[in-house]
């Protein structure tokens, strides 16, 4: 086998990790916002970040879905150098989540205490939670869900790639479920 060959074959292995219930009940709470007048909230740290801001635009122009994310720099470093990095997603869901919003929280180790206290936070208020995380199978985000879909990897791209597929497939068949009431 090459690395290619071996390297595709490791990352499909995860893709199908998902449970079909999960990606449907994921599907079924992005698709449900716009009636209950919300949002979607994605965050994420790092390559997490950059992939929240790819599925919020895809959300909001492709599926009709309003999204946003936490990435403005000045958001960012004002609510971290306030608060301490661990607790900046949690103020920022104080300061901008809405009752009805539904909040997507992305960690590869599971382990990042912003996001993990963001989870917490975000339940406190009565959010709907969705979780992505990969590494140990008993990662504290992968409990603090409503759907919490997990990568069996600790190969950072593996569980990057997997959770941004996984995301994009959720908007996809949002679109593709509109077409087909459409139709």
């Amino acid at each position: 086998m090459t690395f290619f060959t071996d390297y595709y074959a490791g990352l499909g292995k995860c893709l199908t990790l998902a449970k079909q219930s999960d990606m449907d009940r994921m599907v079924e709470m992005m698709a449900g916002i716009p009636a209950k007048g919300g949002k979607v909230i994605l965050v994420g740290n790092g390559g997490s970040a950059a992939m929240a801001a790819h599925v919020s635009v895809d959300l909001t122009k492709a599926a009709g879905i309003r999204a946003v994310t936490f990435n403005e720099a000045d958001l960012l470093t004002c609510f971290a150098n306030d608060y301490g990095y661990e607790n900046w997603v949690t103020e920022a869901l104080k300061a901008y989540a809405d009752p009805k919003d539904l909040v997507v929280l992305i960690s590869s180790s599971g382990k990042s205490p912003n996001i993990t206290n963001g989870a917490k936070t975000a339940r406190a208020m009565g959010l709907g939670i969705i979780t992505l995380s990969g590494f140990a199978a008993d990662n504290p985000l992968r409990t603090l869900g409503d759907v919490n879909l997990w990568c069996d990897s600790t190969s950072y791209n593996f569980v990057e790639m997997t959770h941004h597929i996984w995301l994009l497939a959720a908007v996809d068949k949002v679109i593709a479920d509109k077409a087909a009431r459409k139709a």
